[in-house]
């Protein structure tokens, strides 16, 4: 029995952590995703959203970064309970 489930960076709730699975981006999209740090194996934190649910906050490598849920969309995440 496993307390972790795969889903989207966009699905993650305050306080949630998981780690990056896939980028599903391609092109200029995809190359930006993770020019930002966002790849394979690295672990992140939701920290908050804005008051309409986009952007995301999340935490990673020592830094506070934001994305747009559209960009969220492409990254498929394990993610942990929150």
């Amino acid at each position: 029995m496993s307390d972790s489930s795969q889903t989207t960076l966009r699905r993650l709730k305050k306080g949630q952590k998981a780690i990056i699975k896939n980028i599903t981006a391609d092109g200029e999209m995809g190359r930006r995703i993770r020019d930002m740090g966002l790849v394979p194996g690295i672990q992140i934190q939701c920290m908050g959203r804005a008051p309409l649910q986009d952007p995301v906050a999340l935490r990673l490598l020592g830094f506070t970064l934001t994305l747009r849920n559209n960009e969220a969309d492409f990254i498929d995440v394990q993610a942990s309970g929150a």
